[in-house]
């Protein structure tokens, strides 16, 4: 006897999920009001028990988005924007006593399937067995810009639609799944027109919620306790083949290998080694168009050097010639799973521009890893916060910054600038640097580094928030063993929060994509 397999699950979203689940939202709610991909990483990096999807025949047709938050922090005024953190949860608190319903979606081809129905049952299912005093959220109230005259005050209006006076499709709803209102959320979602921007305070109290023992579900559960992490002080000095280069590389990732780092890292424009082979001075254009012939040969080499010594690479960065002609800055991550990923550097500093022509690329997206998820910042990158809290929003928890700076004063710039990363961001920052001269390669004359892998300044780090650093200018691989759990404890309960005391309700980042 054999069974069809069924035609519409609700299960866990997953990340290979989040473009669907992004192109849905824009189906849902039209293009500029939808979920980034990046947004929807970062739920499910944030709380990935809470995220759900439907699917129906293969195709994600629904989403349904939560996260956990104090009580006291749900029951006070707030709007949309404010409590999810922008959209990707990133208020995510792991003792919260609440379960905070951010989105139901539901493909409006789809919609007589009792999708949202089902939605709404696996939340209850998932407050009970974490044991959570209830669900919160603020529910729409499509109605009540047809009756705003008569209501004029958007309380009024609910308590008519409880009263039975008549109907609204979306609250009647909710009161049917057992939720009561506690009040009106002003401004909740201004782009919400049909509910002249506001919503219903909407609160469903667990019945087991007195004999619950709090089921406090973090990262921990799904992260290494302990991530060995080495950074590479790369000397640039004349080859006389690739294979030297090759050598010089895999030299390093066997040493990182043998003290059985996760991630060892190399630093920016390190493969502008390979223009030493060249015989006679190159100008700024030809010198890139020389390295950009490198770049498969680099990737294949990278990945296999991945895969056979079992460790995550950080490719520092390569100058790569994209299909429009145009030249990135771009760092390669080769996984040991044999995937390679890939951040272009957004802010190219002036130096870049004049003498390589290399343009800004676009988006930061975190990278998922064995260990957690991890953001890419390639040097003068670091210098703009904005980057990194992305990263972090989308759950990254080691930022690594690959960087090439000529002398101390611009070392210092980039230093200062991933310490203050790893203090506001409550993260681990890794800094891989170049060291020696390359007297035959325009702007790249003499280097100047001291590598290090940073920490947050609080009592479970090293006192000056340094892991780890090496000597100035000596090549050299400094290790450190980052702890996960520490830093997640960090950010809920240091003797600074400051993820968690951002505030919402005045400032945010918006990212165009």
């Amino acid at each position: 006897m054999t069974a069809e397999k069924p035609k519409l699950i609700i299960r866990m979203a997953e990340l290979e999920d989040a473009r669907k689940i992004s192109a849905l939202s824009r189906k849902v709610y039209g293009k500029g009001e939808n979920y980034t991909t990046e947004e929807v990483r970062g739920q499910i990096n944030n709380f990935a028990e809470g995220q759900l999807v439907a699917e129906y025949e293969g195709k994600i047709v629904g989403h349904c988005a939560t996260f956990q938050i104090s009580e006291r922090t749900a029951r006070r005024a707030h709007s949309w924007s404010e409590i999810t953190g922008g959209g990707f949860a990133a208020r995510h608190d792991p003792n919260g006593q609440i379960l905070y319903g951010m989105e139901v979606s539901v493909d409006p081809d789809y919609r007589r399937l009792r999708i949202g129905l089902r939605f709404y049952r696996v939340r209850r299912e998932l407050c009970q067995h974490l044991g959570l005093k209830g669900i919160i959220f603020g529910g729409r109230m499509p109605g009540y810009a047809r009756r705003k005259r008569k209501y004029p005050e958007p309380a009024d209006y609910v308590a008519a639609v409880v009263d039975k006076q008549f109907r609204d499709p979306v609250i009647n709803f909710q009161l049917n799944q057992g939720f009561v209102p506690i009040g009106v959320l002003k401004d909740y979602m201004p782009s919400d027109t049909p509910s002249g921007g506001h919503a219903v305070h909407m609160f469903w109290e667990n019945p087991l919620a007195a004999d619950a023992k709090l089921v406090t579900q973090t990262p921990h559960d799904r992260l290494p306790q302990s991530v060995r992490v080495a950074t590479v002080q790369f000397q640039m000095r004349k080859i006389a083949s690739q294979t030297e280069f090759e050598e010089q590389v895999e030299y390093f990732v066997d040493v990182a290998a043998d003290y059985g780092a996760d991630f060892v890292t190399f630093p920016e424009l390190f493969t502008l080694q390979l223009l030493s082979l060249e015989g006679e001075k190159l100008e700024p254009a030809q010198a890139i168009e020389k390295i950009a012939e490198y770049t498969d040969r680099f990737k294949e080499f990278m990945e296999k050097l991945a895969v056979s010594y079992h460790i995550n690479i950080i490719g520092g960065s390569h100058p790569t010639r994209m299909e429009n002609g145009d030249i990135r800055n771009i760092s390669y991550v080769f996984l040991r799973s044999g995937a390679i990923y890939t951040q272009d550097k957004l802010h190219p500093t002036p130096s870049e521009v004049r003498w390589w022509n290399i343009k800004g690329g676009y988006g930061a997206e975190a990278i998922p890893t064995d260990c957690g998820p991890i953001g890419v910042m390639i040097c003068y990158d670091s210098e703009f916060p904005e980057m990194a809290r992305h990263l972090v929003d989308q759950g990254a928890m080691i930022l690594f910054v690959p960087f090439c700076t000529d002398e101390r004063r611009g070392y210092l710039r980039v230093r200062y600038c991933c310490q203050a990363r790893a203090v506001e961001n409550q993260c681990y920052v890794v800094m891989s640097g170049v060291v020696g001269n390359l007297p035959n390669v325009e702007n790249m004359d003499i280097h100047y580094a001291e590598s290090a892998i940073l920490t947050p300044s609080d009592f479970p780090f090293a006192r000056d928030g340094v892991a780890a650093d090496t000597a100035p200018n000596t090549e050299t691989i400094a290790l450190a063993d980052l702890s996960m759990s520490s830093l997640l404890t960090s950010r809920q309960s240091g003797a600074v929060q400051n993820l968690k005391d951002r505030r919402f309700d005045l400032y945010r980042i918006l990212w165009k994509g």
